[in-house]
């Protein structure tokens, strides 16, 4: 067990933390429950930078990083969408979710083939994650803030994010469509 890996099993141990918290009332419920999923996003751009920083990359980390990130993501979505049950909230969850598995499960096929660094994570993914990292921040806050409409800024983010999405998965399946029209 070396840090990164400490830090990614401590982003999965505050998924049932952000869950709890987010069924608190406001204004304390959003508060602790937006500081406990920013903790768990830090920590994701964390142990991957201490990983290559202190030489610490590992098998279980390569396997528990993205797993803990689609895990949290996932959680926050279902549980933003169960409280503001819209097509507007519906819509981006379902891309977002659904290209995460496809993208997981394409990463694991093409690893199979020797293949899996043509999937690799690219600049665009990681501009969608922050993007997508504070849409979900400002929608667990609610809002609003100092006047700030929270809630409707982490929709128009979720937007972009899911924008991001589509374009980096597309990005993804162009890179692996010779393995995977192959056969």
């Amino acid at each position: 067990m070396n840090i990164p890996n400490s830090l990614t099993l401590l982003r999965i141990a505050l998924i049932p933390c952000f869950a709890a918290l987010s069924y608190l009332d406001p204004p304390w419920g959003p508060l602790l429950a937006a500081a406990v999923f920013t903790l768990a996003a830090i920590t994701d751009w964390l142990d991957g930078y201490l990983a290559r920083k202190l030489g610490q990359m590992s098998r279980l980390g390569a396997f528990l990083d993205p797993v803990a990130d689609k895990l949290m993501v996932a959680v926050v979505l279902i549980i933003l969408l169960q409280q503001h049950p819209s097509i507007w909230l519906a819509l981006p969850a379902a891309v977002i979710i659904g290209r995460e598995i496809a993208i997981s499960a394409l990463r694991e096929w093409m690893a199979e083939l020797g293949a899996r660094q043509r999937v690799a994570v690219s600049i665009l993914g990681k501009v969608k994650t922050t993007v997508q990292m504070i849409a979900l921040v400002l929608l667990v806050l609610r809002g609003p803030l100092f006047g700030l409409p929270l809630f409707e800024l982490g929709i128009l983010l979720l937007y972009v994010a899911t924008i991001l999405t589509l374009w980096s998965m597309t990005l993804y399946l162009q890179a692996a469509w010779p393995d995977l029209s192959r056969d």
